[in-house]
């Protein structure tokens, strides 16, 4: 008699052993990046950031990144109910407050008064 589906695949008798637990790989890259800024980040290269961006630009972008993350935690909000709405709604939240301190501290590096001068 013929077998219709194939063997299952071999697992290792101790899995748990075989995991590897990211909060141990990770937390000590972080903590080295916060330590020394000028350090390359070890954990990912996949986006990069051109090193001679100037400040003002750099919070710009990520004032409008903000904006949008907060247009689409609001549209998300609107289509879902209960603790979803709650999460999406917390999300977006999360992201007015983000944008509201990255605008404070483009206000803190030019100020209106020396734009419109």
């Amino acid at each position: 008699m013929k077998k219709n589906s194939p063997n299952p695949p071999e697992t290792p008798a101790n899995l748990a052993e075989d995991k590897i637990d990211l909060s141990k790989t990770t937390e000590p890259a972080i903590s080295a990046r916060l330590r020394n800024p000028n350090q390359l980040d070890p954990i990912s290269h996949v986006f990069t950031l051109r090193p001679n961006i100037d400040t003002p630009s750099l919070l710009t972008h990520a004032s409008e990144t903000l904006a949008s993350l907060n247009v689409m935690s609001t549209d998300l909000a609107c289509e879902l109910e209960s603790s979803p709405r709650n999460i999406a709604l917390a999300i977006q939240q999360l992201a007015v407050l983000a944008q509201l301190l990255v605008n404070r501290a483009l206000d803190n590096i030019a100020p209106l008064d020396e734009v419109e001068a």
